[in-house]
């Protein structure tokens, strides 16, 4: 079979060849050689920046000696403003990846990549798919995404699909109706993997609960399921592990970057240091040891189009105490940082504290399909939910007890149901969101 993604990525300039030798040689490094490379690009990147980009010396406060511990930290924030003034000499619209963030973090910026760099995110990609047996050239995938509704936008997302090999289903209507659909093209088609969304997928996996369905029963050819963009919940883990009956593989990027952390074959979420390097901090932008929680903040190791040098992605987590700079562990990612609860008791507490809590009660029978959270006031809270019936007085007694035992007493909530709940324009869903 011609290999139609590999052939339309060497048309759009990206080196896949050179790429794929570069990652091969990194990955095949013993330790002390890859402690080397890592000291040597670090270096490499942030010399490069200093000399070629403006921004960056503006940024870094034209130092030309520098102590790692000591470079600024990049937020994202600092991202936005034109393109233009952000790219490094010899750079311009013509010569590299151009993409913009999804915005889930509340700040969307527009970014670059140089062909290099993106050739080595998707030689990435490649190799961590196949530790489960997926080649982008053959495999077919069951994609749940967001697609542009304009009509040129929904054109050119169809038209990448059809050359990776993938059939989208658009997350905008997860209706009964809709996914009843989904089950027929699962029935008919013959999918090696899906990928897509958490949310939607999970609520796919319900539907076929109620139909008391197992996936891999109508669709023999499936080897996997590849989770992305939200958190994935252990119950939902084991709720799609039932339905499906394959392999659930749980990731984490940002396409500025590239993918972060990918659950590898022993159930581990091994952190990318290939093209990345992955530091969590404190809120004084001290490195923290294995095992405590802190700031994710990367470092793109080969971008040299723009740079992301320490670069915090607004993200909370820990990496677990059996890393090593070769192989780093992420043990928990715990959500956002701009997804921060304030409590009237001056507490703060993790947005998806409440989402936890409240999804242990709601969802017992499986009525409740999907729920967010809106904080309105330091005290009060709305959640928003989807159900066949209504929710009755004693379960939000229940609710709410749970959260004043977790949280704190004395909150107040509204309970709002709805027919759909309102998506990013991506498709993705936030499940908790601070209006204070």
């Amino acid at each position: 079979m011609v290999s139609l993604f590999d052939i339309s990525l060497k048309i759009n300039g990206f080196p896949i060849k050179k790429a794929k030798a570069e990652l091969d040689r990194i990955v095949n490094l013993s330790e002390a050689e890859y402690t080397d490379f890592l000291q040597k690009k670090k270096d490499e990147i942030v010399d490069f920046h200093l000399q070629n980009n403006k921004f960056y010396q503006e940024l870094a406060g034209n130092q030309t000696i520098y102590k790692w511990e000591d470079l600024p930290i990049l937020n994202k924030q600092n991202l936005q403003k034109p393109l233009k003034e952000r790219l490094s000499k010899g750079y311009t619209l013509k010569n590299i990846y151009l993409n913009k963030t999804s915005g889930s973090s509340g700040t969307p910026f527009v970014f670059a990549k140089d062909k290099y760099c993106h050739a080595l995110t998707w030689t990435s990609i490649f190799m961590r798919f196949g530790w489960y047996n997926i080649n982008f050239n053959h495999s077919y995938q069951a994609r749940f995404y967001g697609i542009p509704l304009h009509f040129l936008g929904y054109q050119k997302e169809r038209f990448k699909d059809f050359l990776s090999r993938r059939f989208r289903f658009p997350v905008f209507d997860l209706s009964d109706a809709f996914l009843e659909k989904v089950l027929k093209k699962f029935q008919n088609k013959k999918f090696d993997y899906i990928n897509g969304y958490t949310s939607s997928i999970v609520l796919f996996a319900k539907f076929l609960e109620n139909k008391n369905i197992v996936l891999k029963e109508i669709c023999p050819t499936l080897k996997g399921c590849f989770v992305t963009s939200e958190m994935l919940f252990e119950s939902d883990k084991k709720l799609l592990e039932k339905q499906f009956k394959i392999p659930i593989i749980n990731e984490y990027g940002a396409s500025e970057l590239d993918l972060i952390a990918f659950e590898n074959t022993q159930g581990e979420w091994q952190i990318n240091a290939e093209t990345l390097f992955v530091e969590i901090l404190n809120e004084n932008d001290q490195v923290l040891p294995h095992g405590k929680e802190g700031r994710i903040v990367i470092t793109s190791l080969f971008n040299k189009a723009h740079p992301f040098i320490r670069y915090d992605i607004g993200d909370i987590g820990i990496l677990d105490e059996k890393s090593t700079l070769q192989k780093p562990i992420l043990k928990k990612l715990m959500g956002r940082t701009n997804d921060i609860a304030l409590l009237p008791s001056g507490k703060k507490s993790p947005g998806l504290t409440f989402y936890y809590v409240t999804k242990s009660i709601i969802e017992d029978d499986g009525n409740v399909k999907e729920f967010i959270i809106k904080q309105t006031k330091l005290d009060t809270f709305e959640i928003e939910y989807v159900s066949d019936t209504a929710l009755n007085s004693n379960q939000i007694l229940k609710i709410e007890s749970a959260i004043a035992t977790y949280l704190e007493p004395n909150l107040k909530f509204s309970f709002v149901r709805k027919d759909v709940l309102e998506r990013t324009n991506r498709g993705k869903l936030k499940q908790f969101k601070s209006y204070l």
